[in-house]
């Protein structure tokens, strides 16, 4: 199993929602969260030679935990909704985590069986 985040842009959140329908996906928490990347203009210090104030952003948190076999075509869904195509446009980043191990409280399921859809 691993865990899959993704930070995108909050206009994106509802497109990249719906991309996921048809794919083995049976969860998501959403996080509205604020940050900043590689945009220089925004971060503290010196660039080309003028001080800049530091900017945050805000950005959509995804949380997925899904099966190994679906962690390549999530993160292809997800770049497909939200790349622009340009570089340092604040496109967003995707992590991938290892998950050791997973519960679903109400019936003491673990490991994929927890992560899987209704039975």
């Amino acid at each position: 199993m691993k865990k899959v985040e993704a930070i995108i842009k909050p206009e994106k959140l509802q497109e990249t929602l719906n991309s996921l329908i048809g794919v083995d996906v049976w969860g998501v928490t959403v996080t509205m969260v604020r940050g900043c990347g590689r945009q220089k203009g925004y971060l503290t210090g010196n660039y080309l030679s003028k001080e800049k104030p530091v900017q945050t952003l805000p950005f959509v948190k995804l949380e997925f935990v899904v099966k190994d076999e679906v962690v390549e075509t999530l993160i292809d869904v997800i770049r497909k909704v939200n790349s622009t195509g340009e570089v340092g446009k604040g496109n967003g980043k995707i992590f991938v985590y290892p998950v050791l191990d997973a519960v679903r409280i109400s019936t003491g399921e673990r490991g994929e069986d927890a992560i899987g859809g209704p039975k």
